[in-house]
């Protein structure tokens, strides 16, 4: 018998596989804590390439992505994981601290379905996995 971790198994029990891209430990450690506490299983990612790994090991339902990173942007990583048939169809939700509306076209522009401007509150970050959940098959 394992230890059970809250939120690890959600997705076998009606929550979403979320991976959280951002440079930033707290905003990471925040979106875990919301998330987890709403029932979703939870990857976390530090930059782009760390995140391309991720997706395609574990298949998320929901990506929310930072736009400032080092290395590979947010708009940058958005874009890889848009051009690939197999995630094409995954929702990708950018988050920035700035709210402008140049910021949210390019958003759109590389395939973004929406836009969270940080902080964010535990109410906004489980309404927007709640707005783009997948419906069971």
């Amino acid at each position: 018998m394992t230890d059970s971790v809250p939120g690890l198994d959600a997705a076998r029990n009606g929550g979403t596989r979320v991976l959280v891209i951002d440079d930033s430990n707290t905003i990471r450690r925040s979106a875990e804590i919301f998330l987890r506490q709403g029932g979703h299983e939870v990857l976390l990612a530090e930059d782009g390439y760390d995140a391309l790994a991720k997706v395609v090991d574990h298949d998320p339902e929901l990506i929310f992505c930072d736009i400032l990173m080092p290395r590979l942007d947010g708009y940058q990583t958005c874009a890889i994981i848009k051009r690939n048939p197999r995630f094409a169809q995954v929702p990708v939700i950018m988050l920035s601290s700035k709210d402008g509306l140049f910021d949210k076209a390019r958003g759109r522009m590389v395939g973004s379905e929406e836009y969270l401007t940080k902080p964010f509150t535990k109410e906004q970050l489980l309404k927007a996995v709640e707005s783009f959940r997948r419906a069971p098959a």
